[in-house]
């Protein structure tokens, strides 16, 4: 049987104009910015006049560590909104932007897959509403003015090697990590070194999908801190009067972006910082607008729940004040086998014993969603054709003994319709007690933060400051940022810091190299391991794939 690529599922669907999904939303056209027929910014106003309107409940989607098999986490989580339409539901989905980098790299789009997706889909992939464009500039304006502030004098002395603030391009670009600018003589700058972030991994990134308001957007971009001065004080964007300007750029960039599912379920898709370098999580306000409008709003959050959802947990509903009323947890019978130690090309022959090897991942996840955070769960399992009855009844079996369900999950393939039993779990699960907690508390030391998450999160014995991380530690501390919470930079690919441990390792400890603070954001970041913040390109990039015909019709994407 030859199966249609998303993108040729997603072209042959015709799309509802964007007034009626924004109807159907309950969004009055007034609140509405129309970008062409099917996309659509909703204005801010809408949160302020439905402030008396009680939320939905909230459903986060996360998954298991990933691995090259796969996983289907966007998928599901489209899926599941279907799928509560599908059973009389009004559900509303909120979802991050795709980056440039992932597009034209590894992973290819983001918008879903088979028949669980958003759409106009390449639009979604590559330029959308022009957010990501917007934050580049904005982070690139602050960069312009803080080399320009030392080219013409120097006022508030900064020390041109103590510079924090990076550049930012939305492409995964190697060679732009480290690089020497300002060459060329006295006229074009003072050479030094510098460097370039992906703009997922921009604290302005961070700075939008926290922000509630324009206010509280230029009174986070004030705090940001760029550098320091020679004698170690803080220079922040207030003091390059960068803040306007910046938040200017910005203006429309904050309105969530309106779109639909292809079973015109209403889909809010907006910001999108990576939750292995940045706090992984769709805007604060596209979030509030889905709680708002529907009586179950479904969000994700980037990566494994050792990351995306710790980071929805411990950052995003602290400062929103929201919490998740269940949460679905994504695996695959073959991600689960590959961390069982089985190679990508032998996933399709039944192998219980290489499933029960890797079941702990999956097992270790539930446990903190369920005994951490204390929010009820239920394991989705994304369904694939190879997937035996003894494989599938050996994970529910697993799941059982931790008092969790499992619901397989064929949105894929059936759309909606293969999400009923999954939906009628997670409806059953938001009405069950909830006992929500974070994984620390804010009060306490930034190294007890650090051992909070490294021990109840990822099981590690101990955390090590490497490098300058004991120094920035220090430092952080004595200029009042230890009541922040914690971003921690780690690799997606392992529940530790090394990218090659598969499963759920015991016995290793956690590395942290540096510790920089992102004061706007609200949080410090701390790099742990070899994880990097600007990607590189593969030895095949996707991009090599995607083409356009005459006729402007894309292929290739996904």
């Amino acid at each position: 049987m030859e199966f249609k690529s998303d993108i040729e599922i997603a072209q042959e669907t015709e799309m509802t104009h964007i007034r009626e999904i924004a109807e159907i939303a309950g969004v009055d056209e007034k609140y509405v910015e129309q970008y062409g027929n099917y996309k659509a910014k909703i204005d801010l106003s809408l949160l302020s006049d439905m402030a008396d309107v009680p939320d939905g409940k909230l459903v986060l989607v996360t998954a298991i560590t990933p691995t090259p098999a796969g996983e289907g986490k966007t998928t599901t989580t489209v899926g599941l909104s279907d799928g509560l339409r599908y059973i009389g539901k009004k559900s509303v989905v909120a979802l991050r932007e795709p980056s440039l980098g992932p597009v034209f790299g590894v992973k290819g789009g983001a918008a879903g897959g088979g028949y669980a997706q958003v759409v106009p889909m390449e639009d979604i992939n590559l330029h959308f509403t022009g957010d990501f464009h917007a934050i580049g500039a904005a982070n690139n304006l602050l960069a312009a003015l803080l080399d320009n502030h030392i080219q013409q004098g120097n006022a508030l002395g900064i020390d041109p090697c103590n510079i924090t603030w990076k550049r930012a391009v939305d492409m995964n670009d190697r060679q732009l990590r480290f690089i020497v600018d300002g060459l060329g003589g006295k006229k074009n700058g003072t050479p030094r070194e510098d460097g370039f972030e992906i703009t997922v991994a921009s604290e302005i990134m961070a700075i939008l999908c926290l922000s509630t308001s324009i206010t509280d957007l230029k009174e986070r971009i004030s705090r940001i801190i760029c550098a320091y001065t020679y004698d170690n004080k803080p220079v922040t964007a207030a003091d390059l009067k960068a803040q306007g300007a910046m938040a200017a750029l910005l203006k429309d960039a904050l309105k969530p972006n309106l779109v639909q599912t292809l079973e015109k379920t209403p889909a809010f898709i907006h910001g999108g910082p990576f939750a292995n370098i940045a706090h992984g999580c769709n805007s604060v306000t596209a979030t509030k607008m889905a709680l708002k409008l529907g009586d179950y709003a479904v969000t994700e959050a980037g990566f494994g729940a050792d990351l995306g959802a710790e980071k929805f947990m411990d950052i995003k509903c602290r400062m929103a004040g929201i919490k998740p009323s269940a949460v679905v947890i994504v695996a695959t019978v073959r991600a689960l086998k590959m961390h069982g130690g089985v190679p990508k090309t032998e996933l399709g022959p039944e192998n219980l014993e290489a499933l029960e090897a890797g079941l702990p991942n999956l097992l270790r996840h539930v446990e903190n969603v369920t005994k951490v955070f204390k929010v009820p769960a239920v394991v989705a399992i994304n369904a694939f054709p190879t997937d035996t009855k003894a494989e599938l009844d050996l994970v529910e079996a697993k799941c059982n003994e931790l008092g969790v369900n499992v619901a397989l999950s064929e949105v894929w393939a059936k759309g909606g319709a293969g999400g009923k039993a999954l939906a009628e779990e997670v409806v059953r699960l938001c009405e069950q007690p909830n006992d929500f907690s974070f994984s620390y508390e804010a009060d306490v030391s930034i190294m007890e933060k650090l051992e909070a998450i490294s021990k109840r999160i990822y099981r590690a014995d101990a955390v090590e400051l490497i490098g300058n991380a004991p120094a920035q530690l220090k430092q952080l501390e004595e200029l009042g940022f230890g009541n922040l919470p914690i971003c921690m930079a780690k690799t997606q690919y392992s529940i530790t810091d090394d990218p090659t441990k598969y499963g759920a390792p015991n016995g290793f400890k956690i590395t942290v190299r540096n510790l920089k603070v992102s004061a706007g954001a609200g949080f410090i970041v701390a790099l742990t391991g070899d994880v990097m913040t600007m990607p590189g390109l593969p030895k095949v990039p996707s991009a090599e794939k995607i083409d356009v015909d005459e006729n402007g019709k894309i292929s290739g994407l996904f």
